[in-house]
């Protein structure tokens, strides 16, 4: 496309004459600006990545794909899991029970959902037991009342490993003495950080058998089945049909996009919208070398002019001028690409170095899901980001270029 003669005069000419600094300055600028722009594309993309990367594997690693529930208690689960085994998509299966109430000691109060767990069955469809700080699911033994907490729950009761709690259920027992809450105390056997704050602060874990006998319920009996599937995206589908292949009037699904579905979707959705809005900045640093080039062939008319009396074709004349323009493009490409990604990749850590030294945390768990900045650099988007800024430099040397061919030489040798 580009011969050699016109590459050469097309990069001598990204440097304007030495009288003429202004408009090598604005060439720079321009160059700059679309690294920026490309930078920040980069990293913005690659941080929405990150949140995207942590609400699967940490979120959606705790809560279950779906669950298979019924009105009254499960008798026999394992039976039940037999069957839901036999669908292909079911990765593995796990029987829970949960029970909302309060946690209280010396004064403090949290309000918390305790996921009743069979110790051995939970780590098939759960990461929980990655994110111990103290102890493991292995503590909750069978009539111990021993209870797993979140960091933050703990922080706010008071409490560490081998510290009781009270529990305080939803209903109430009649005594002949009156009305009394249900209480029962639970031994502090394990701490768990998980970066979650909805997780951290408001989950506990106990064992399956000790919640069955606070619930008055037979032993063995449970709630209904976790299932983890080897496509999460399909969960709601499988979910509902599984329900009805078991009986609709004794078994309901749930799955995680009743949750977090909302959630989930709204990341994507800003990373798109985000992604989209960057892109006006690149498009804005892109063309900003319309008037670079206009500035040049100004600069140049006198150049153009003897190169057009040599022999010089409009178009030669045009691809030199395209040639000056790609040249800023792809370097300033090439220079936003290599900072956004060690800028994605670092990203983290500088935001928690600041974070320290400036003794504040910008994400706050109990706004955001998580309380640290995620990162996760994907090539198809830094591809994507490069090719967009190289196609949107290339459109704009298209214009001046043209100008530039159309120079006259006499019209440019008059003032001379």
């Amino acid at each position: 496309m580009f011969r050699p003669l016109s590459v050469f005069i097309g990069a001598r000419y990204t440097r304007a004459k030495r009288r003429s600094h202004f408009v090598s300055f604005i060439s720079l600028t321009s160059m700059i600006g679309l690294a920026l722009g490309v930078l920040v594309m980069i990293l913005v993309l690659s941080v929405m990545n990150g949140f995207d990367r942590e609400m699967r594997a940490r979120v959606l690693g705790m809560v279950p794909h779906a669950t298979v529930e019924s009105p009254t208690p499960i008798g026999d689960w394992r039976a039940l899991a037999d069957q839901v085994r036999r669908q292909p998509q079911v990765v593995a299966v796990a029987p829970f029970t949960q029970i909302q109430g309060l946690l209280t000691n010396e004064g403090q109060v949290q309000k918390v959902l305790i996921n009743a767990v069979d110790p051995a069955e939970e780590p098939k469809v759960s990461i929980i037991g990655d994110f111990f700080r103290e102890g493991g699911l292995e503590a909750l033994e069978e009539g111990g009342f021993r209870i797993l907490l979140g960091d933050r729950a703990a922080a706010r009761l008071g409490v560490g490993v081998g510290d009781k709690v009270t529990f305080v259920a939803p209903e109430a027992s009649v005594t002949p003495a009156g009305i009394f809450p249900r209480l029962k105390r639970f031994t502090v056997a394990g701490i768990f950080h998980v970066g979650a704050g909805e997780i951290d602060g408001h989950v506990a874990l106990a064992n399956l058998h000790d919640v069955a006998r606070l619930q008055r319920w037979q032993p063995g009996q449970v709630q209904g089945l976790r299932l983890k599937f080897d496509d999460l995206f399909q969960a709601p589908r499988i979910a509902w049909e599984l329900a009805q292949r078991l009986g609709g009037q004794d078994f309901y699904a749930r799955d995680w996009t009743r949750s977090h579905g909302n959630l989930y979707q709204a990341i994507r959705m800003e990373k798109t919208m985000i992604g989209l809005l960057l892109l006006l900045i690149v498009a804005v640093a892109a063309f900003n070398i319309i008037s670079t080039l206009v500035m040049v062939v100004t600069d140049k008319k006198g150049d153009i002019a003897i190169l057009r009396t040599l022999g010089a074709t409009p178009g030669q004349i045009m691809r030199i001028f395209m040639v000056q323009g790609t040249v800023i493009g792809v370097v300033g490409t090439l220079l936003g690409g290599v900072l956004g990604i060690l800028a994605a990749l670092n990203v983290s850590d500088w935001i928690a170095g600041l974070e320290r030294l400036l003794g504040i945390q910008f994400l706050n768990a109990d706004v955001y899901f998580i309380d640290y900045l995620p990162s996760q650099v994907q090539s198809e988007d830094v591809i994507l980001v490069c090719a967009a800024a190289l196609i949107l430099s290339f459109l704009a040397t298209l214009y001046p270029a043209w100008r530039a061919a159309r120079t006259q030489p006499a019209e440019a040798l008059r003032y001379e």
